[in-house]
C-alpha cells in the first residue's frame, strides 16, 4: 500500500512522490488543471466531464492548486517538456511519412 500525507484541504491528500491528488479518485490535480489549461473549462464543466468527481473534490483541488501554483505549473511544464522531448526523439512515425508521400498532408 502506498503511503499518502494529508492536506488542509478536505478531498486532497500527497501521495509518496510528493504528488497531490484528489482522495479515493484516481486523479492528479494537475491532471485536473490540465484540463482547465488545455480546455479552458469552468468548475462546472469539469464536473460535466468527469462525472466521477464531486463539485467539493474539484473545488478542493481548485483552492490547492491556487495555493500551490507556482509548483503545480513547474510540474506542468516539467511534463509538456518531456513529452515534447520523447516526440522529436520518436520522430515522424511511418503513417505520417506514407501520408506525405501521398501528398494527403504536408
Amino acid at each position: 500500500m502506498t503511503e499518502t500525507t494529508t492536506t488542509e484541504y478536505k478531498h486532497i491528500l500527497i501521495d509518496e512522490g510528493n504528488v497531490p491528488f484528489i482522495k479515493e479518485k484516481s486523479m492528479k490535480v494537475v491532471e485536473l488543471i490540465t484540463s482547465i489549461h488545455a480546455y479552458g473549462w469552468s468548475p462546472e464543466e469539469l464536473h460535466f466531464q468527469y462525472t466521477h468527481l464531486s463539485m467539493s473534490q474539484i473545488y478542493s483541488a481548485l483552492a490547492y492548486y491556487w495555493e500551490h501554483k507556482e509548483e503545480i505549473d513547474a510540474d506542468m511544464q516539467r511534463r509538456f517538456e518531456y513529452a515534447e522531448r520523447l516526440r522529436l526523439e520518436a520522430g515522424e512515425s511511418p503513417l505520417s511519412k506514407r501520408l506525405r508521400a501521398d501528398g494527403l498532408i504536408k
